[in-house]
Parts: structure tokens; C-alpha cells; sequence
């Protein structure tokens, strides 16, 4: 499954998502690309004060922090 991570230059937060992502039971399976929305306009508006964000591919479900281990389980199924 493909997901964006929706990140920024020196996001904490961001980092921490990465470590969520890294302990769900599916991170084998998926395919992440990170997306730096400081390189879009339209993307540091939609995504500015909400990042880390994850939007699936496949369906445009989209999960923003704080999110849990749990949460994301749910979200990728």
C-alpha cells in the first residue's frame, strides 16, 4: 500500500510518526513517500499547521498526529 507523509523541514513530530509507523504490523508492506509541503504552496496551506500527515494512496483517507500505534493499525486496513 502506498501512503504520503505529509512533513516539513525539522519536524519532531514528524520524526515521531516515523517511529509509530516503523512499529505497525504492516510497515513491510508499505510503500511511504515523504512529501515536504514547504515545496508546494498549496501544500503548506492544506497541511501547514497539521503535519505529520498520512493519506493513503488508494482511498485519500487521510490520519494527522498525534496519532497511536492503534490508531494507525486501523487507519492502514
Amino acid at each position: 500500500m502506498k501512503i504520503y507523509f505529509y512533513t516539513g523541514p525539522h519536524c519532531s513530530l514528524c520524526d515521531l510518526a516515523d517511529v509509530e509507523i516503523a512499529r505497525t504490523s504492516m510497515s513491510s508492506s508499505l510503500t511511504i513517500e515523504k512529501i515536504n509541503i514547504r515545496q508546494s504552496t498549496e501544500l503548506y496551506h492544506l497541511y501547514g499547521a497539521r503535519i505529520p500527515v498520512l493519506k493513503r494512496d488508494d482511498n485519500n483517507k487521510e490520519i494527522g498526529w498525534p496519532f497511536t500505534t492503534a490508531d494507525l493499525e486501523e487507519f492502514l486496513q
